[in-house]
């Protein structure tokens, strides 16, 4: 068998301790079914918490806002709506959610394209608009005064953001009117002004990149500068999410990992995942060919920790640290993570139907799951799943003489219904009614692509907690924040 190319999953608490109760788990799967999502509502309290810090070191103000469509957990927003955190709305459904959860309309922003419907109810309501570009202030407009409601607080998000004397420009984004629109979308803005109040800008920029972030940053606030000078008086400069989670616990094991990919795809050792998938790498004439399509498992800056680094880089023309900007004109700053509070926030709980020895020597592992019930490949997303028998512990150190290397099937009649296309290897090997655990899936990978085949249910989903007698558990939506025993301590 190949030498064995182990991902440990990153895990802190409270996700390690409840991964220490494999009775309780296997106990909710029995009552359950497979796969179950199991969410954390305590833990993304602390993730916020984290965030504030950085603000904190850098004495700025603003708000942190969930980014809902990370997750449908109710659990999740009505713990949040406990705490002094915002949420960040992008449909009618995640609005009339947040309202429903405990969110009153000065915590919520309302983001991406919007129906009228949903349009109407942010301005009913109160919540303040991201304005996407020219035609989306026209309708809000219309709307606001077709219907006598109050002015709406907006936010116009800009794109494609440049400056003299800087190499680099940062990335188009299908989101928000470009910088150098701005003038035209202020001026229609002063048209409106009975209907709309300009408090600040934007941005969302689907990068990890620092400098293009910092390029954008520092236009936002050459924004706010002219909407002062037209007489606006705008205060919030949201810089959206993006700021990433670290899955792996070794960064050497990625390093190591891709490094063999690509040895791989040249055709320079054996196949590291099935039928010889190669994640968007190939060999030409001996020259590697393509790029890497997988999410960097593994980052040294992410979550709050990039925030952090993202406010003391210096803006790209003005010098000065990005922190000291806002500071400087008294802006708050917004952010809306919602990979990031989710970090560590739960885990996805498969069943084990069947454990077989292959001809090449792996093993082929079904589980009661299909791979939209734990979208880990979808969005590239490489980590090792952890074997939890009834009646035997976990324990994350466990080493074994011989690694197992097993391939996870779904149980749709697919040929393409592989849970991970790469082979993984694991420390123990499960057998049937074993289950397996992926870790940290809170993130998109729950339920952001989940669809109905072959009449199986959507997996359920399940809050858990602890109190003075252990883990408990609901319905996600029988959770309240009034069954934690922290729900008294907000952020």
């Amino acid at each position: 068998m190949a030498v064995p190319l182990f991902l440990d999953p990153k895990l802190e608490q409270p996700l390690t301790s409840l991964l220490t109760s494999p009775r309780f788990l296997h106990d909710l799967v029995d009552g359950l079914g497979s796969p179950l999502n199991v969410v954390l509502p305590d833990r993304i309290v602390e993730n916020v918490s984290r965030f504030r810090s950085v603000y904190r070191r850098h004495r700025l103000e603003g708000e942190i806002c969930f980014a809902h469509k990370a997750n449908r957990s109710s659990a999740l927003v009505r713990r949040l709506a406990a705490t002094e955190a915002a949420m960040d709305v992008a449909s009618l459904g995640e609005l009339q959610h947040a309202l429903a959860s405990g969110f009153t309309p000065e915590r919520i922003g309302a983001t991406g394209p919007k129906e009228p419907e949903f349009l109407w109810l942010a301005a009913r309501t109160g919540v303040t608009v991201n304005i996407e570009g020219h035609a989306e202030l026209e309708s809000l407009a219309t709307l606001v005064r077709h219907h006598g409601l109050p002015r709406v607080r907006v936010l116009l998000r800009l794109s494609d953001f440049s400056g003299t004397g800087v190499k680099f420009l940062s990335r188009r984004s299908r989101f928000g009117s470009p910088a150098s629109e701005l003038t035209g979308l202020l001026d229609a803005c002063g048209q409106h002004h009975d209907a709309v109040e300009v408090i600040g800008v934007s941005y969302h920029l689907d990068t990890t990149s620092l400098e293009e972030k910092a390029l954008a940053l520092e236009g936002c606030v050459r924004a706010m500068d002219e909407c002062r000078a037209r007489g606006m008086r705008p205060r919030v400069i949201d810089i959206g999410g993006g700021f990433g989670v670290s899955y792996l616990a070794d960064g050497a094991q990625w390093e190591r990992y891709t490094s063999q990919l690509t040895s791989a795809a040249m055709g320079r050792r054996e196949a590291l995942a099935w039928r010889s998938h190669s994640y968007g790498l190939s060999s030409e004439g001996g020259t590697l060919r393509g790029s890497l399509e997988l999410y960097p498992s593994h980052r040294s800056l992410a979550g709050a920790d990039y925030l952090d680094e993202l406010l003391r880089t210096p803006a790209p023309t003005l010098g000065r640290p990005l922190a000291t900007l806002l500071l400087e004109n008294l802006y708050d700053l917004c952010v809306e993570p919602g990979r990031a509070l989710l970090d560590q926030c739960g885990l996805t709980l498969a069943r084990v139907l069947e454990t077989r020895r292959e001809s090449d020597g792996t093993h082929a592992v079904s589980l009661a799951m299909n791979s939209d019930d734990c979208a880990l490949e979808e969005h590239g997303i490489l980590l090792d799943p952890i074997v939890l028998h009834r009646d035997k512990p976990w324990e994350a150190a466990e080493d074994t003489a011989e690694p197992f290397g097993v391939h996870l099937h779904g149980n749709l009649c697919l040929e393409s219904d592989l849970i991970t296309r790469r082979t993984v290897f694991l420390r123990r090997l499960p057998a049937r009614g074993d289950l397996l655990a992926f870790p940290n899936t809170a993130g998109y990978c729950m339920d952001f692509s989940a669809q109905h085949a072959q009449r199986r249910p959507l997996a359920r989903k399940v809050a858990a907690y602890r109190d003075a007698d252990g883990w408990q558990w609901r319905l996600d939506d029988q959770y309240w924040p009034i069954h934690s025993a922290g729900d008294a301590h907000e952020v």
